[in-house]
């Protein structure tokens, strides 16, 4: 079966459309403000499905599909041992993709995160979350033979979490000072 990455986005697109209807309906009205924000989330959600699932490069400038065969599903590429892989790469060029590209797409989500989700409310719990996103992620990926599911992406991944709630808890911290004066 072959996964294209417009049809996966029109499906994720539909999803999202969905369960945003049925909230304004059940709501009866519709926060700007917040819709704002989940649409934010929706384009760091979008951003991260791209890389993680289809391949960077692109032949004749189309994104390359998504292959699930059965019959090389198994056994999983996984790697559980965390920094073996990190700086195996063919060039040091790929080295850098991976740890910042890694990193900085989970940015967004540190700081979108207790935006959106006032329960998230400290370092800990948006990290916590931002790793089980992430570690959601890499389980997703198990089953495709051209991705590989590593434990060192989770841990660049939650990085660029802990990046983006420090950014958002210094621009909170800057606006609460500018409010107090």
């Amino acid at each position: 079966m072959t996964i294209h990455f417009i049809t996966l986005e029109l499906i994720f697109t539909a999803i999202w459309l969905l369960v945003r209807i049925i909230v304004w309906i059940k709501n009866r009205k519709i926060d700007f403000g917040r819709e704002a924000m989940l649409l934010l989330m929706y384009i760091n959600l979008a951003v991260i499905i791209r890389f993680v699932f289809f391949p960077r490069e692109t032949v004749n400038g189309q994104i390359q599909p998504l292959v699930f065969d059965p019959a090389t599903a198994f056994p999983f590429r996984l790697n559980l041992i965390p920094l073996v892989n990190l700086f195996r790469f063919d060039t040091p060029r790929d080295m850098i993709w991976n740890l910042v590209g890694n990193t900085a797409m989970f940015i967004p989500t540190g700081i979108i995160l207790p935006i959106l989700y006032k329960r998230l409310n400290s370092f800990w719990k948006v990290t916590a979350a931002g790793a089980l996103i992430s570690l959601s992620i890499e389980i997703l990926q198990l089953p495709f033979a051209s991705r590989a599911s590593d434990i060192d992406d989770v841990i660049l991944n939650t990085c660029g979490v802990m990046i983006g709630y420090g950014i958002y808890a210094l621009f909170k911290r800057i606006f609460r000072a500018k409010r107090a004066a």
